[in-house]
């Protein structure tokens, strides 16, 4: 009786012994079960099997098998998509950009002011923030320059590896302004970082009022130090630079504050070049095939085409896979859960004939907002548009299967 694996052995594999029946019934169906990657002997089994293995550790890390990185840059480190399953990025390989470096904060030592237009002015420690009523939410964030326009030998994290997704545990910001008496004339805050950069964004009351957050936590523990350790801003579904990280101070007033970051960046120019979209919060529907994708190469036949959708404007509803440039569109299926302001996960399947061709995929939520072309953004924008790019990209499949990142004009 031959075990013989569902993948697509290498020519090594053939020359290797594989196992019979006697040895089957010799005791060896438990490695079966176990899944070895290759056929191999009863005798290689048992042996492997006997060996003993380490113990557990006080903090346990991956397989030396899988090595998926970020390959930071000396501003941001991008999450690896095409490396990841389901929608929870673990909180290592959240993305992570920074503009003053990433601060060391001792805990015990750590204070959240918040003053301006309240009854009581408050200074708040961790353990405080701690004390209060705890919500937990799944929902995705992304850097608002989260594109990248490279060469053909571009993977899916540089294209857009600028967004990662986390259960994120703290408590509502409305919470702690009920705590300090918001006065009602209140209509913008002022949220400001610990880093040496002192990031400082205007956010409106409303926003602070609905779903904003102040979280500790990222996926059951403590947030990452690249991603606000102690405690953070979180605007589900807004562009990542208003979610304060390292979060030291919270001021009320009637106006925004105008700061650097919200006047010299993050602000969008129009088409006509005369003027721009300022306090353009939301990050807009988006897609991107994740497989397959560069560096794959594929032979003709059956394969599922895999990707992500999200929008900060709540619920995807539906994604479409175009597999022969742009001409005609198909609907994929969305993989549960589906969250609002959340990734999910989508899925085509494909049946390639071995001829050039181009694949693609665009998002629609439920605002009926359609993830659009790069074409459509450059004209409502004008050519020198740096933030909010969710342009539907593609995957060029030349004769030989070789998968390459989109189209010339994404890559100009």
């Amino acid at each position: 009786m031959t075990i013989q694996r569902t993948h697509r052995a290498d020519p090594a594999d053939r020359q290797r012994p594989h196992l019979s029946r006697r040895e089957l019934l010799a005791g060896t169906a438990g490695v079966v079960g176990a899944a070895a990657l290759t056929p191999v002997s009863a005798q290689q089994s048992v042996a492997t099997t006997r060996r003993a293995g380490r113990g557990p550790n006080e903090v346990d890390q991956r397989s030396s098998y899988v090595t998926p990185r970020r390959d930071p840059s000396a501003t941001s480190s991008r999450t690896p998509l095409q490396d990841l399953q389901g929608t929870i990025t673990p909180a290592d390989l959240h993305f992570e950009r920074h503009h003053g470096g990433v601060p060391d904060i001792d805990p015990a030592l750590y204070e959240l002011l918040v003053h301006g237009l309240v009854d009581r002015p408050t200074v708040f420690s961790l353990a405080d923030l701690h004390q209060f009523p705890s919500t937990t939410r799944i929902c995705f964030l992304e850097c608002s320059g989260n594109l990248q326009r490279g060469t053909p030998e571009t993977l899916p994290q540089m294209v857009c590896g600028l967004t990662s997704q986390t259960e994120w545990t703290g408590v509502l910001l409305s919470t702690v302004l009920r705590e300090v008496g918001a006065q009602p004339n209140a209509a913008w805050l002022l949220a400001e970082g610990q880093d040496a950069a002192v990031m400082t964004r205007s956010v409106p009351m409303d926003k602070a009022l609905d779903d904003a957050m102040i979280v500790y936590a990222q996926n059951g523990d403590a947030l990452m130090p690249g991603n606000g350790y102690p405690a953070r801003l979180l605007l589900p579904g807004w562009e990542g630079n208003a979610s304060v990280k390292w979060l030291r101070r919270i001021e009320l007033a009637e106006q925004p504050f105008m700061t650097r970051e919200e006047t010299s960046k993050y602000t969008d120019p129009l088409g006509d070049g005369t003027a721009v979209r300022q306090f353009s919060f939301v990050m807009d529907a988006r897609s991107i095939i994740t497989d397959p994708a560069y560096p794959r190469v594929i032979a003709p036949g059956w394969h599922e085409i895999r990707g992500l959708a999200w929008s900060g404007r709540g619920l995807i509803t539906g994604v479409e896979v175009s597999t022969d440039g742009g001409n005609t569109w198909h609907a994929a299926k969305l993989q549960a859960p589906v969250l609002p302001k959340a990734h999910v996960r989508f899925r085509h399947l494909w049946q390639w004939g071995g001829e050039p061709t181009e694949i693609m995929s665009r998002a629609t939520d439920e605002t009926g907002y359609v993830q659009p072309t790069w074409e459509a953004l450059q004209a409502a924008r004008g050519p020198h548009t740096r933030y909010h790019q969710n342009p539907v990209t593609s995957w060029t499949v030349g004769d030989d299967g070789r998968m390459l990142f989109g189209a010339e004009r994404l890559r100009s």
